[in-house]
């Protein structure tokens, strides 16, 4: 089983809030635990993330506790970097032996193609957002970052990233879909038979393609709101609920 997890967000909301998103992020990987041969972290797991040479944030201590445990355990892991996450240096590489991916990812799956993304940059007349990730994602940038004292900057980045959410929760995508349409062009010209990506909070999947070749995109929603993830199976990408699949394992949508 392959399983699919973005867009939890700890960190955001109150301390309670966040603490109970998180319990439930750990009730599900211990769930997952004993059948999960990859997990995929698409971006957002964190609601903030920027590491110091010696500091963490406190906070989610738990959660890398768990993802420790599953990689000691067998289980593969590759999180890609989202908007809200963006401060990864050398911490899950070197001392979780996590890749952190940048860009986007392309893999192989059960002989299935799978695209996968976080989806930032690509919504449609987000030139804005672009150059800001640039500057934030600059390694200079970062570097001179790291010499405000932890407490100071750890509270800056969650505060920038608070700020940032609020405006993405009231921000109107609109039509055309961007994601979607990316997601589309992935299937009917490269000939993916998947594409999923995260970002937007808004759970989705679609087909598209016709004749020889279909593909499904999906999009995993969040944790705030939704609370949906998604496991492969080699035959059958399913959405699932969080609070159903920790009631019965059911789910809400499956695609093959």
């Amino acid at each position: 089983m392959v399983y699919f997890i973005s867009d939890v967000h700890l960190g955001f909301g109150t301390h309670e809030e966040s603490l109970r998103r998180e319990q439930d992020l750990l009730a599900v990987l211990d769930r997952i635990k004993t059948e999960c041969t990859t997990l995929y972290l698409v971006g957002d797991i964190f609601d903030y993330w920027f590491e110091y040479g010696t500091v963490l944030p406190r906070q989610f201590f738990r959660t890398l506790t768990k993802l420790d445990e599953l990689k000691r355990n067998g289980t593969g892991i590759e999180y890609l970097m989202g908007n809200h996450d963006f401060g990864h240096q050398d911490f899950f590489e070197r001392d979780l032996l996590i890749p952190v991916h940048k860009g986007d990812v392309e893999c192989t799956i059960s002989g299935k193609r799978f695209y996968l993304a976080h989806g930032d940059g690509k919504v449609y007349n987000d030139t804005g957002y672009l150059i800001l990730r640039s500057i934030l994602r600059n390694r200079i940038c970062i570097k001179l970052y790291q010499w405000l004292h932890p407490d100071i900057g750890i509270r800056l980045a969650s505060g920038t990233s608070h700020k940032s959410r609020a405006y993405t929760d009231t921000k109107e995508y609109g039509k055309p879909d961007g994601l979607a349409d990316f997601a589309e062009k992935k299937i009917t010209h490269d000939m993916f038979d998947y594409v999923i990506m995260g970002h937007q909070h808004k759970p989705t999947v679609r087909e598209y393609g016709s004749g020889t070749h279909t593909g499904i995109y999906m999009n995993l929603g969040d944790w705030i709101q939704h609370r949906t993830f998604a496991r492969f199976d080699g035959t059958t990408l399913e959405l699932l609920n969080v609070d159903e699949f920790l009631a019965s394992n059911t789910y809400l949508t499956g695609c093959g």
